[in-house]
This record gives C-alpha cells, sequence and structure tokens, in this order.
C-alpha cells in the first residue's frame, strides 16, 4: 500500500504530465488547470500555496518551450523585453496584492477567470494572417498592456497566454506565430516574479512543484509526439479542453461559494 507522501508525489507527477501534455497538444490553456489541479486532486490545503507552487511550474514550461521558439525565429526580442519588463511591475503589484485577498476568494475570482479562458478558447484565436509589425508608437502600447496583463497574471498566479498573445498582437502589429513565440518570454517573466514574491513568504512548495514540473517535461513530450498525429482534430480537442475547464470552474465556484 502506497504511503501517502507517495500517493501524493505520484499525483503531482500525473498531474503536471496532464497540464504538459495539454499545452503541448492544443497550444495554450493547460496551466489554468494547475492550481485546482493542486489543490483538489494532489491536496494542496492552501489556495495561496497552490498559487506559488504553479507559479514555478509555469515559469520553467514557459521557458523551455521558449527555446524551439527562438531557435525557428518567432520571437520578436524588442517586443518581448518592453512587454516583459512592464508586466514584470505589474506581476509583483498583483502578486502583491493576491496574497492579501482570502484565500476562497481569490478561488472564486479564478473560477471567473477560468470561464472567460474556456469562453476565448471556444471563440478561437482570430488574425492569424496580420502583420503590420510595428506599429506606430508601438514601445508604449507595449508597456501599457504588458503592466496590465502582468498585473492579472500575479493576481492569480497563471502564465497568462491567453491575454498575452492577443495582446501583443494589438500593441505591436505581430502576427500569431510570432506573438505566441514572443508571448512565452513574457509568461516566464510574469510566473517567476509571481514566484519570487510568493517564495518570499513562504508560499511555495518546492518538492511538489519539482514533481509537477517533472511531470509537465514527459507530458509535454507526449502531448508533442501526439500534436502531428491528432492535428486533424485540434478544433476539436479545443472544445472538448474548453469544456473541461469550464466544468472544473463550475466546481470551483459551487466549492468556495458555499463557504
Amino acid at each position: 500500500m502506497l504511503s501517502p507522501h507517495t500517493l501524493s508525489a505520484l499525483l503531482a507527477i500525473a498531474c503536471g504530465s496532464l497540464v504538459g501534455f495539454s499545452l503541448a497538444l492544443i497550444g495554450g490553456g493547460g496551466s489554468i488547470l494547475a492550481v485546482p489541479l493542486l489543490l483538489y486532486v494532489v491536496g494542496v490545503r492552501d489556495p495561496h500555496l497552490a498559487i506559488g507552487t504553479s507559479a514555478v511550474a509555469v515559469a520553467v514550461n514557459a521557458f523551455a518551450n521558449l527555446i524551439p521558439h527562438a531557435r525557428a525565429g518567432h520571437v520578436r526580442w524588442k517586443a518581448a523585453f518592453t512587454f516583459a519588463a512592464a508586466g514584470v511591475v505589474g506581476a509583483f503589484c498583483g502578486s502583491t496584492v493576491g496574497k492579501l485577498v482570502d484565500g476562497h476568494r481569490l478561488l472564486v475570482l479564478f473560477a471567473v477567470l477560468m470561464l472567460v479562458v474556456a469562453a476565448l478558447m471556444l471563440r478561437g484565436r482570430r488574425g492569424g494572417g496580420v502583420n503590420a509589425y510595428p506599429h506606430a508608437h508601438m514601445f508604449p502600447r507595449l508597456g501599457a498592456v504588458g503592466f496590465a496583463a502582468g498585473g492579472l497574471s500575479g493576481f492569480f498566479g497563471i502564465g497568462g497566454g491567453f491575454l498575452i498573445v492577443p495582446g501583443l498582437m494589438f500593441a505591436s502589429g505581430m502576427e500569431i506565430i510570432a506573438a505566441i513565440g514572443t508571448s512565452l518570454f513574457s509568461v516566464g517573466a510574469f510566473a517567476t516574479t509571481t514566484a519570487v514574491n510568493y517564495a518570499a513568504s513562504g508560499l511555495i512548495d518546492w518538492p511538489v512543484a519539482a514533481e509537477f514540473i517533472g511531470g509537465g517535461i514527459l507530458g509535454g513530450w507526449l502531448g508533442a509526439m501526439g500534436a502531428h498525429r491528432l492535428a486533424k482534430t485540434r478544433g476539436t480537442l479545443h472544445v472538448l479542453f474548453a469544456l473541461a475547464i469550464i466544468a472544473v470552474a463550475v466546481f470551483m465556484l459551487f466549492e468556495n461559494l458555499r463557504r
């Protein structure tokens, strides 16, 4: 019979694999599930501890996925540094405020955010053929949008790619593939800022974070393999994944509103 510690470790690896698999397979949205998985499957009891721990995993995953995009020339570095610099300030402010909010109230807001993410996934990304890069007055716009996206990312402890990708396209005019590649730099920077802020308050479970990251690497490898074989069903996978996010969000709302 497995000990509670061994079972928790296996669950963390399995949940990390699920997040990594979904990210590699459908290209986004997976990190939004990290917090609820840590809370309701792995058994992390404190919502703030779950947010801090997930931020570590999101940061590592983002920087790992940045490498192939950079090699393919999909990263617009000047825009990436400008957006991330402003966003890091926002992420620090957002994560500082997030630590002060009651954990269950924070989870209610998190569930509402999940519903927004699901709606955006069902709607789908648009503007794949747009390429007006660089926009006039691009850098001030990148700074303003980056600060706002970083603030939300830090407050909820998520990667925020669903905000960053359209934000980069709006502020700079870059095409969607460049926005996806460029966004990973900001996702990693925001999550790292959040993780450092939470770590300063002792709100990271480092063993669980390591297990989650290890599972994410394995899941990402499997998802990348499956992505080629399931390319024709990618739209269906997006719908199914969005519906799963909605189900988890409704469960979180029910669990936390009744308290």
